[in-house]
């Protein structure tokens, strides 16, 4: 398929997903058909042409399949799924369906693994296959995972509704924190050879376009959009030729791309103090503060500590204190850096993570300690199941001096 016919089959999928749910109540059903008519699309269309209205196709198509699984039912269920068939009978657009279909799939019911793998299915009109590449599992896990949750939905006595208007903002908050999971994972990629997925990050980004499309109104929707723009906007300087990471500090800013980082200024500039102010609109704010510093050295790290500061009292958390203690170190240097470190010594959620003595160690090389330094570093290094970041705190130890008779 070229791209722009697999932009149109996955920006439909939603909207065709929406209409059959409506129809006939069955979530797991319909999103089965939906695929089935995603595949007969991806054969077809390249070769005899996309149809005049190609969402009117996908929803006969699917429906057929239905109709199809339902060959036993009564004569009454056969007439009224033939009459829905007709395509002049499909309802206009309504981009309610899309964002119910979203906050289905990130119901609360479902763990995050599974809400994300539903998402890319569901409403990014991915394959199985491609879902299960996306999260490098065998198609036949990611099957199962994606029936379980199909399942666990239905349990659960989900309807295909919009959430009463007191339990939206907890339910968008799940689907905001889905996307910026799956864009964190392409960005820096948990395990494995690369540093960078970008088929995830493209994809997340995608996705929160819609989200802010679809809720035009929403500060965080607009926050969390603008916040990937500005920090994928790097994406290009974040390594060398080698392949070795790159640190912010060290990178080549010209490769920056300046056309994203000027979306995001502008998202941020129409949300920010139009509402209430929460998390991804403030990482959004300290990543626009690293953007538009044209060197490293420029960089306004007082501001950035503020920030981090209101972001502590929006939404702490582990990560949120790691990341304000480089930005202390930087301020009032790296010894009040490894004080503020220090609180995180004795909290478990960062137990099985790397970061921790990933940021330790270039605290305390910055303190003049090589050699714990060095120590931090190999320690971060085994942690990781990351090769690049591997590689990258390997070579950052082997440049610090170690204890007699180390290597």
């Amino acid at each position: 398929m070229t791209a722009a016919l697999e932009d149109l089959l996955r920006g439909l999928a939603p909207q065709v997903l929406g209409v059959l749910v409506r129809r006939y109540g069955q979530f797991d059903a319909c999103e089965d058909a939906v695929q089935e008519a995603l595949l007969a699309a991806a054969v077809q269309w390249p070769a005899g042409g996309v149809p005049e209205r190609p969402k009117a196709w996908l929803c006969t198509v699917a429906g057929r399949s239905l109709v199809d699984q339902w060959r036993t039912d009564s004569a009454r269920r056969r007439r009224e799924a033939a009459a829905a068939l007709d395509p002049a009978n499909e309802p206009p657009d309504n981009p309610d369906d899309t964002l119910t279909v979203l906050l289905l799939c990130c119901h609360p019911a479902l763990s995050p693994p599974s809400q994300l793998a539903l998402t890319l299915r569901a409403v990014g009109g991915l394959s199985t296959a491609q879902v299960a590449a996306a999260f490098l599992v065998p198609a036949g896990t990611m099957a199962q995972r994606i029936s379980r949750a199909k399942q666990r939905i239905r349990d659960a006595g989900a309807r295909f509704e919009l959430p009463a208007p007191g339990d939206r903002p907890a339910r968008l908050a799940v689907v905001e924190h889905v996307l910026y999971l799956l864009f964190n994972e392409g960005y820096t990629t948990t395990s494995g050879p690369q540093l960078l997925r970008p088929d995830l990050t493209a994809e997340a980004i995608r996705l929160a376009r819609l989200l802010h499309r679809l809720l035009p109104g929403d500060g965080e929707a607009a926050g969390l959009l603008a916040l990937m723009l500005l920090t994928d906007a790097r994406r290009a300087a974040r390594t060398d030729p080698d392949g070795m990471i790159m640190p912010l500090a060290d990178q080549d800013r010209s490769r920056w791309d300046r056309a994203a980082i000027a979306e995001g200024q502008a998202l941020l500039t129409r949300t920010l103090g139009a509402g209430p102010v929460g998390q991804y609109q403030i990482q959004a704010a300290i990543a626009a503060v690293h953007d538009e510093a044209p060197t490293a050295g420029d960089t306004d790290w007082p501001q950035i500590l503020v920030l981090y500061d209101v972001l502590d009292r929006v939404a702490p958390g582990p990560v949120v204190t790691l990341s304000r203690a480089v930005a202390v170190a930087a301020v009032h240097g790296p010894v009040a850096g490894l004080a503020a470190l220090g609180t995180l010594d004795h909290d478990g959620r960062l137990g099985h993570s790397h970061r921790l003595d990933a940021v330790r160690a270039h605290l305390l090389e910055q303190a003049g300690d090589p050699a714990a330094a060095r120590e931090c570093y190999l320690r971060a290094a085994r942690m990781t199941a990351s090769v690049p970041e591997q590689r990258y705190l390997t070579r950052r130890a082997a440049l610090l001096p170690g204890p007699p008779g180390s290597p």
